[in-house]
Order: structure tokens, then sequence, then C-alpha cells
């Protein structure tokens, strides 16, 4: 099972649809949500620190957790560090890398301030670029 964290709007629900090849309309999540192997997480979980225990017990469901970070969002939404607390090995993955105006570098710089080191896989679930690899990725790692 993943378990997906970040800010809101960072595209989640999104990421979870596409790799379960999913067809449903992301709508905003509202609270944890348990399904098809997949934990979602609210925004406002990541970016409000009284809910940062709320997702490291979750996180005791994971075998790993994917840290999405916007690539056209520049906001320091994670404070550094923020990956530590996870008692499961933490992935960063870049979305929306197709969108006008996106940055590869600094949205992996903004995981990477938040604790989180190599692999960095940069995604798109509108084109799928990206997922191919992703995938394979958790494949390997048996998720």
């Amino acid at each position: 099972m993943i378990m997906l964290v970040g800010p809101v709007g960072a595209g989640k629900t999104s990421l979870i649809n596409v790799l379960n090849k999913s067809c449903r309309k992301a709508e905003k999540t509202s609270s944890i949500c348990f399904s098809d192997g997949a934990i979602d997480t609210p925004g406002e979980y990541a970016q409000i620190p009284r809910f940062y225990s709320a997702l490291a017990v979750t996180a005791t469901n994971a075998e790993i957790v994917l840290m999405v970070q916007d690539a056209t969002d520049f906001r320091i939404a994670l404070p550094p560090g923020f990956a530590a607390m996870f008692p499961r090995p933490v992935v960063g993955v870049v979305t929306k890398i197709d969108a006008p105006g996106a940055n590869q570098e600094d949205a992996k710089l903004r995981l990477f301030q938040a604790g989180i080191k190599e692999p960095f896989f940069c995604v798109s679930a509108y084109t799928g670029a990206g997922l191919a690899e992703l995938t394979d990725y958790l494949v390997r790692k048996e998720v």
C-alpha cells in the first residue's frame, strides 16, 4: 500500500486515480481515505502541524510514502525535514510537469528541503509522462 502526502492541490488524488487506472473524477479529499491499495490524505494534513501525528500514525499502514509536489507551485508548503517524521521510506514525486510554467528542478528542491533523497519521479497524470518509471519502481519495491 502507498500513502500520498503533499499540499492542497498537488495532484495526489489524480495520481492515485491514474496509477489505479481509474476513471474517477478527482475531488477534494476531506479526510484520510483508504482505497485500491492507496491512502489518500488531505493537503491540509501536510500543511497544518496539528495533523502531523495523524499522518505519522496512518503511514504505519503503508509500505511507502509518496510525497507529492506540484511543479507549478512555488510556495514552500512543506517544512524542512518533514519526511523524517514518517516511519516508512519516503519518495519524492513531482506532478503536473506538463503544465505551463512547470519547473521540475524547483519542485525537486522543495522535496529535497523537506528531507527527501533520491529517487525523484517527475510525472503527469494528464499525459502519462513519467508514470511508467514510477510504476516500475513501486513494483520493484513490491508495493
